[in-house]
């Protein structure tokens, strides 16, 4: 079971002015045979909360996926890059690159995203959209490579698997 976190991150909904829509439509995307939620929570667009968050997930409670939603457009709230780029150890690009490269076959918005992913320790962390729709179709096109990307991280990965 690849231990995942989902953390939504939204002024609005951490003040509970806004229904969290995202988080839900990504928590009912996952295969519970292959994901278990161990953590879910919204939180304001802070940096300094955002790396919080990201440090106590990977470091203390050790999920092996942090699926952010929100953040990450071009508004002077919007800090989920930066705040993911400080707490990372190696960057992943490919990830954001497959997203948004699948996104501009949706709609030409997708190049402003900023979503970044990356991994500390042995935990992958992947920006998603604030969107329910932009998150899922993200969301999608990752998911059939992020078992084996896991695997491979969390060293539980075959000798032929390799």
């Amino acid at each position: 079971m690849i231990k995942t976190a989902i953390l939504t991150i939204s002024d609005k909904g951490s003040r509970g002015e806004r229904v969290d829509g995202t988080g839900e439509a990504i928590k009912n995307i996952l295969d519970s045979k292959e994901y278990t939620i161990e953590y879910y929570k919204i939180i304001p667009d802070d940096m300094d909360k955002i790396q919080e968050e990201l440090i106590q997930l990977c470091d203390e409670l050790k999920v092996n996926l942090i699926l952010t939603n929100g953040g990450t457009g071009f508004s002077k709230r919007d800090v989920t890059p930066e705040a993911t780029m400080k707490v990372i150890e190696k960057n992943v690009p490919g990830i954001a690159e497959a997203m948004r490269s699948a996104s501009l076959k949706i709609t030409p918005k997708a190049m402003l995203s900023r979503a970044v992913s990356g991994i500390r320790g042995e935990t992958l962390i992947v920006n998603l959209p604030g969107s329910p729709k932009g998150a899922v179709e993200n969301l999608q096109v990752i998911l059939p490579a992020l078992p084996h990307g896991i695997e491979i991280l969390t060293g539980k990965a075959s000798e032929c698997a390799r």
